[in-house]
């Protein structure tokens, strides 16, 4: 059955000048990090509860300075919230992007891939004379069981 969930093109043109935009929106940023999958899990999460916790926490070192310890950089703590309420708008656009880039993507992946195995059902059915073989073979390897590997452990006779 073949979907057909979307119709689109991105010419070649358009598609440079989307990298070209996300490389000047990276440049724009260049304090990004790229955290480890070790780093991300031992990091403390900041949700809706964590932002009002930061909002709050600023105002008192912000009142009251005294309270900290000498070594806490009140400046560099101002930043880091300030940073935060920044970045949130646009991680926010960015994630909705990316949600929808994904979900076009997976659509139109549905669609080639539906359309794929019709056309490989009506190869098959049309090879009689096997003109078709080569292609027919390139295709089944989409669907190509691996075979178990053979255990190399020796045997020894009982």
């Amino acid at each position: 059955m073949i979907n057909n969930l979307i119709t689109g093109e991105l010419p070649v043109d358009q598609q440079k000048a989307l990298l070209q935009t996300i490389i000047d929106i990276q440049s724009k940023l260049p304090f990004l990090l790229d955290l480890t999958t070790a780093d991300r899990r031992s990091l403390p999460k900041l949700g809706d509860k964590s932002r009002a916790f930061i909002d709050h926490g600023l105002v008192l070192a912000s009142q009251n300075p005294g309270i900290l310890p000498r070594n806490f950089d009140l400046d560099q703590y101002n930043q880091e919230v300030t940073l935060v309420r920044q970045l949130e708008p646009i991680v926010l656009a960015m994630r909705q992007l990316m949600k929808r880039l994904e979900d076009t993507f997976m659509a139109v992946g549905s669609d080639a891939y539906s359309q794929t195995l019709v056309v490989y059902q009506v190869a098959k059915l049309a090879d009689k004379n096997g003109l078709l073989d080569e292609h027919l073979d390139s295709l089944a390897q989409r669907f190509a069981r691996k075979s178990p590997t053979p255990d190399k452990t020796p045997t020894t006779p009982a």
